[in-house]
């Protein structure tokens, strides 16, 4: 347990961080499972606007620190990845 003033206000400051990232961290899950649940299923408008949301959520975590700006670009370059294979498969030759 903290003993001085400073740290415990850093433990409270650092449990209230730690419970706002866990959500954004699952509400990430969440959108990426929509997204690939929406490219599985074949409907490519769904599917680019799962994507959209999905990266905007992505960015937002970014900006906020909750993941690394590295790792949200990745992430959203992988998700991209897929959505223009979905846009292949259904392209008329």
């Amino acid at each position: 347990m903290p003993h001085s003033k400073s740290a415990k206000k850093r433990l409270r400051q650092s449990v209230k961080r730690n419970l706002r990232a866990k959500s954004i961290k699952n509400a990430l899950k969440s959108q990426r499972k929509k997204f690939l649940s929406a490219v599985a299923s074949g409907d490519q408008a769904l599917a680019a606007a799962e994507f959209r949301r999905a990266a905007k959520a992505y960015k937002q975590a970014a900006a906020k620190g909750v993941i690394h700006v590295n790792a949200a670009s990745r992430t959203e370059s992988r998700l991209a990845q897929r959505l223009n294979a979905l846009t292949e498969q259904q392209r008329p030759v």
